[in-house]
């Protein structure tokens, strides 16, 4: 997607350099409509510059922060000494993402989607997530959910939910923590598989959300939980933990959590 508006100053831009002078050097924008900024000869890289074909090159993508905009001039001052490596490989990779997004939203609506039904969607997106990428990451990951609180209709929402599963690369963490059931009941047994089954969550663990509960060494069981980043994976390993526990204390056992393995597999 491309904005119809200007960069703000202090903004970082991708483009792509289409003009060298010996003054400076002109950048086409990739993220602004019919945009194109200068980079003085100061501001292409730090110390004296020779020859200024020795650090640009016709037809490169660069980063550049914006230094100044002069809508009455159409004028964007540009510097590309002044993005460290850092903030380079980051805004390439937001750029690289927002491309991905805008291939999502032509398979969401097809190759000729209307440019008002586009942008609609997209500033929607942005309004919600901050980038049309992490609306699609996050409908692959909660689906419909994500998007209720976004101006789209049931329709929208549905076409984008579906072309996120079927497209988007979900990043996944693990996290690993452990239980110890004990229970001298008569029932014993029968209330440790209930404690496990309490930490399995009933059925109520949530979509996104991958938890497995495996035996180590009585009275030692391994919680393992794979989600979507790890807040939420932290949240429902102590949850399930806790279940786990209340279960069998409430059947006079004891329960109780931690990180570490305090038994060795036999």
């Amino acid at each position: 997607m491309k904005f119809s508006g200007w960069p703000e100053k202090g903004e970082l831009v991708v483009g792509e350099v289409d003009e060298i002078t010996d003054f400076g050097v002109f950048v086409d924008l990739d993220e602004y409509e019919d945009k194109r900024g200068l980079t003085h000869v100061s501001e292409v890289a730090s110390g004296w510059i020779k020859n200024i074909r020795d650090h640009v090159n016709v037809g490169e993508r660069v980063v550049a922060k914006v230094l100044d905009v002069d809508e009455s001039s159409q004028q964007i001052d540009l510097s590309i000494k002044d993005v460290n490596d850092h903030q380079r490989s980051d805004k390439i990779q937001e750029w690289k993402n927002e491309r991905k997004a805008d291939n999502w939203m032509t398979i969401a609506f097809g190759e000729d989607v209307s440019d008002d039904k586009y942008t609609r969607v997209a500033e929607a997106l942005y309004h919600e997530f901050g980038s049309m990428y992490d609306g699609f990451e996050a409908a692959a990951i909660h689906g419909e959910e994500a998007l209720k609180d976004t101006d789209l209709d049931g329709e929208e929402i549905a076409a984008i939910v579906e072309a996120a599963r079927e497209n988007v690369s979900v990043p996944y963490v693990n996290v690993t923590g452990f239980v110890d059931l004990e229970s001298a009941e008569a029932d014993g047994v029968d209330d440790v598989k209930a404690a496990l089954k309490a930490a399995e969550g009933n059925g109520e663990v949530p979509d996104e959300v991958e938890l497995d509960v495996s035996y180590v060494g009585a009275p030692e069981y391994r919680i393992r939980v794979r989600a979507p980043d790890y807040k939420v994976a932290e949240n429902e390993l102590e949850e399930s933990a806790e279940r786990a526990r209340q279960s069998i204390e409430a059947a006079g056992g004891k329960g109780s959590f931690h990180r570490d393995r305090e038994t060795e597999d036999e």
